[in-house]
């Protein structure tokens, strides 16, 4: 009888969005085996030492500073390298610096594995994943960019304080570009089918608190990585157990209501292949049209970048 295949899971960039999250996949045991590369192979050492300490702990992931070859049997690659975003600096303004960067990373990450899937966390992460997807020449089903499942998470949980309910039991989708021009769809929000009854100055301030969320953090503490590595967590989730879960997450647009050639978050179902399919959510003209203007948004950034 053979031995089962490992799973596995390499992330490139041990930055703190990267080594957070690996302490998360390592807190929730999600693979057996852990890969950390990054261009200061200390830092990635020192990283796999410390949580090699805490295994006792926590079970018997099997964790080690590698290279690109590692990336070879990974079930997926997470990037997470690049400049982080400075104070008063949009995602947007990310661009030049982090592009570079990731062309680099999927050459290299490509010429060891052709059958993984990439998750893209680097912002601008609807730009890059769209750059790691032509790049790489893989499947688009199978790059993903962590898009608005942090944006829609913040929502649900500002929709929750405000009506006194539980987050997990709010249903709502923030989507579009992951940044400035995103766009929440009030018209779908509910609990328990329920729609989400708030006054316009509510849904107002509710929304701007999502949308300036990581700027008040990178404010108060200069960078954000626990909610980022609890998102990631959460999409290695359902593409290693075969979920099928629909998560909000960056993907490419073929035709969806009009939009074509360009990676935005959508609601789509998310299973061991990828991205299955996109959900063609209900909108309302309003939100479609702030949906399509993010979309445009996002097309110039991309076209600024190849030309």
């Amino acid at each position: 009888m053979t031995e089962p295949k490992p799973s596995r899971i390499a992330i490139v960039g041990t930055g703190m969005v990267g080594a957070t999250t690996a302490y998360t996949l390592l807190l929730r045991q999600r693979v057996t085996e852990l890969v950390l590369i990054d261009a200061n192979r200390d830092k990635a050492l020192g990283d796999a030492l410390d949580m090699n300490h805490g295994l006792p702990f926590v079970g018997q992931t099997k964790i080690w500073a590698g290279d690109y070859p590692d990336c070879a049997d990974a079930d997926i690659v997470i990037i997470a390298a690049g400049a982080a975003q400075k104070p008063g600096e949009t995602r947007l303004d990310l661009l030049k610096r982090n592009a570079g960067i990731l062309e680099d990373i999927i050459e290299r990450v490509t010429a060891h594995n052709r059958n993984g899937i990439l998750l893209v966390a680097t912002n601008p992460v609807d730009i890059l994943a769209y750059l790691c997807w032509k790049k790489s020449g893989w499947p688009a089903r199978r790059v993903i960019g962590s898009g608005t499942l942090l944006d829609s998470a913040r929502f649900r949980y500002l929709i929750g304080q405000a009506l006194r309910i539980d987050p997990r039991h709010v249903h709502a989708h923030i989507v579009g570009e992951h940044g400035d021009s995103e766009v929440p769809l009030w018209s779908t929000a509910n609990v328990a089918g329920k729609t989400v009854e708030l006054s316009e100055a509510e849904r107002r301030r509710i929304f701007e608190q999502t949308r300036d969320a990581a700027y008040e953090i990178i404010r108060a503490k200069g960078a954000t990585y626990y909610a980022i590595a609890l998102a990631l967590d959460r999409i290695c989730a359902a593409i290693l157990r075969d979920e099928a879960a629909v998560l909000p997450v960056s993907t490419l647009a073929d035709g969806y209501r009009g939009i074509s050639d360009v990676y935005l978050g959508l609601p789509c179902v998310v299973d061991r292949t990828g991205v299955r399919e996109i959900i063609d959510l209900p909108m309302t003209a309003e939100e479609e049209a702030l949906l399509k203007a993010s979309a445009a948004k996002l097309r110039e950034r991309i076209d600024e970048m190849l030309a």
